[in-house]
């Protein structure tokens, strides 16, 4: 395993239980952490999987096709095609493609971009071999 992918696998053993913290949790202010906070993680999630998947692709390359495909995801919830309902009736293919549109999501996913790039680009320096 490359240095690169060893800090992303870190990365993401760190922020996919924090994710699904921000899910379920119920306390004070539940349903911004629950709905708008945990969207913009989930962008930051699929940035860093695009970073283990390809580890010499530009952090930024990465993100704008990570918001591309999330904002997507997002106006696909407008539609009832048959194998998104179907993936909307489990837990994970909610968690996954969502289930109700709503706009100010994107602001999230926009967010999470840039915190995702950040990321994403500060892996890439740490895993740079010493100059």
């Amino acid at each position: 395993m490359t240095r690169i992918r060893a800090l992303t696998a870190l990365s993401l053993a760190v922020l996919v239980p924090a994710g699904f913290a921000a899910k379920h949790y119920a306390g004070w202010g539940h349903v911004w952490l629950n709905d708008s906070f945990a969207g913009a993680l989930y962008v930051v999630f699929w940035i860093l999987v695009g970073l283990a998947l390809a580890p010499r692709a530009r952090p930024g390359l990465i993100a704008g096709i990570v918001l591309a495909a999330t904002c997507a995801l997002e106006v696909l919830q407008l539609v009832d095609l048959a194998p998104l309902v179907a993936l909307r009736r489990n837990y994970l293919g909610r968690v996954l493609v969502g289930s109700t549109f709503v706009i100010s999501d994107f602001l999230y996913y926009a967010i999470g971009a840039v915190a995702g790039w950040a990321w994403a680009a500060w892996l890439r320096r740490k895993a740079a071999p010493p100059a």
